[in-house]
């Protein structure tokens, strides 16, 4: 590959790592063409690409970007994912596909500028989507309302529940 060619591809790439929302490394050494072709098209199912990338290329494409806490780890067989949506969705996915297939490594990952080991990625990709997670937040918010309205309605029921026990009180003694 010559250098004009490096070059637009160093750019490309670092476009992509910019705008990623995570970033994944991972060790494909050992996977056939169809099933590193398999999984990419699994990931852009959901919006996430899944490249091979020689390492000086991913080094100087990730600097300036949050994927330079990854560049460390660019050694040996090297493919990133990159996630443009849901940080979580790539990490269920390669963690899913590596259960069938041991020999696809997950390295590390990117979160923000925040480095995210192969354990760390597992957490995450544990996580409910991301809808759930927000029902659930939604759902929390709306309950201090909810009970704030509900304590505050006691006092005047309490207040109304005396009143008609006075009433109630005059009419027998009359």
């Amino acid at each position: 590959m010559d250098r004009a060619k490096k070059e637009k591809v160093v750019a490309k790439l670092h476009e992509k790592l910019q705008r990623a929302s995570a970033t994944i490394l991972t060790d494909y050494r050992g996977l056939t063409v169809a099933e590193v072709t398999e999984l990419r098209d699994t990931l852009a199912a959901q919006q996430v690409e899944f490249q091979v990338v020689k390492n000086t290329l991913m080094r100087l494409a990730g600097r300036d970007t949050a994927s330079a806490v990854l560049e460390p780890l660019v050694k040996g067989t090297n493919a990133v994912a990159i996630a443009y949506g849901d940080p979580a969705v790539p990490a269920k996915i390669i963690k899913k596909y590596s259960k069938t297939n041991e020999k696809l490594k997950v390295k590390a990952g990117a979160l923000g500028f925040r480095l995210l080991n192969a354990e760390q990625l597992s957490v995450l990709a544990e996580l409910p989507p991301r809808e759930e997670l927000l029902a659930k937040l939604l759902g929390t918010l709306n309950a201090v309302p909810t009970g704030l309205v509900t304590v505050l309605s006691g006092v005047p029921r309490a207040f109304m529940g005396v009143l008609a026990a006075i009433q109630r009180q005059r009419e027998e003694m009359q």
